[in-house]
């Protein structure tokens, strides 16, 4: 197992050293983060016959994650997902966040959000961890906070995303990972819709225009939602069904089978000509499933062109709107209740 480090590029902003970070284990798998926005920058796997390939959506230079409006790659906080009408109340106080998606919050604050700053980086012999800390009222969330992130590589192929989180007074902490995946490759620019997906959630979140979930907990069974047995994304993904019209596609929420707080298996993913394989195991109660529908025409790295559905996200998460739903995952932690959870992105 080794950690590299070398100067990026310097963040216009703040005047820093942006730094990349390289952890590789003793198979070969290599993943790279930046410290600015603490962005998965790549991820090698090899397949079966030992062939790396870069499996993560990114850039090879910082200045197109200044914009980044996929959040390629990046750590989302304090809170990911959406907020209805970017408001919510705890405690009979009511707090407002940046409209910034709609009438709605999406993923706390472009400019401020964990996407869009600096962190400070300890190594170690495995693992990096990532932290930050923002002061009371910063987005219009309460409470000074503080989060680390650590990331590790196992020699089992194991990309390991562990958080923890607290504040001084009552908030919402809800943070994840936005990376893109194309088990095919980055370079190779071809749609995730031939991509084989299985979730281990019998029950989804339904929304409204805006991606607001309604509060129901809906069975899939079914419908398009289904992916209790390993199903081809493009299959369905453009059905005549209300919920993949309003998200032009899959961009929803599942909710996890028997969750409990501990580490299981919420998704499996597998790719048409390559015997690379992913699974997600996470400690959250939600996963959120989005496939790139709006990624849009931009340049990728080395010169590859994305495009729509060129690759899949899949979020850890605590449901989105849980704040407003009380039926819905308790995402408000503070001084009696410490944020942690563990998201593993393993290859076999």
């Amino acid at each position: 197992m080794s950690v590299t480090k070398r100067v990026f590029d310097t963040d216009k902003k703040t005047g820093k050293t942006v730094y990349e970070y390289t952890l590789e284990n003793a198979n070969g798998m290599k993943v790279k983060f930046i410290n600015y926005g603490a962005i998965l920058t790549e991820l090698w796997v090899k397949d079966a016959e030992g062939v790396l390939a870069d499996v993560v959506l990114g850039h090879d230079t910082l200045e197109p994650y200044y914009e980044n409006p996929g959040f390629l790659g990046a750590a989302i906080g304090p809170n990911a997902n959406r907020i209805d009408k970017a408001t919510f109340s705890i405690d009979g106080v009511e707090y407002h966040v940046p409209v910034n998606e709609g009438v709605n919050n999406l993923h706390s604050d472009k400019l401020q959000g964990y996407h869009a700053r600096m962190f400070d980086v300890e190594e170690s012999a495995n693992s990096l961890r990532f932290f930050i800390t923002e002061e009371d009222g910063a987005m219009g969330f309460p409470g000074k906070r503080t989060c680390e992130i650590v990331y590790s590589l196992t020699d089992a192929n194991e990309l390991r995303m562990d958080y923890f989180a607290s504040s001084d007074k009552k908030t919402i902490l809800n943070p994840t990972n936005h990376s893109y995946f194309n088990l095919c490759g980055q370079d190779k620019e071809v749609s995730i819709e031939g991509h084989v997906l299985c979730l281990k959630a019998s029950n989804y979140t339904p929304v409204v225009a805006g991606s607001i979930p309604t509060g129901e907990i809906a069975p899939v069974e079914g419908t398009p939602m289904d992916f209790k047995a390993p199903t081809r994304i493009g299959d369905r993904i453009d059905a005549d069904f209300e919920q993949l019209i309003l998200g032009g596609g899959y961009d929803h929420n599942w909710v996890i089978d028997d969750f409990d707080g501990q580490l299981k298996l919420a998704a499996v993913v597998t790719a048409p000509g390559t015997s690379r394989c992913m699974k997600v195991f996470t400690t959250l109660p939600g996963i959120q499933f989005y496939a790139g529908n709006f990624l849009g025409e931009q340049e990728g790295k080395a010169g590859a062109k994305y495009r729509n559905r060129v690759g899949l996200a899949l979020e850890t998460q605590y449901f989105p709107d849980s704040i407003n739903k009380e039926n819905f995952p308790d995402v408000v932690f503070g001084p009696d209740r410490k944020y942690t959870s563990t998201t593993i992105y393993q290859f076999v």
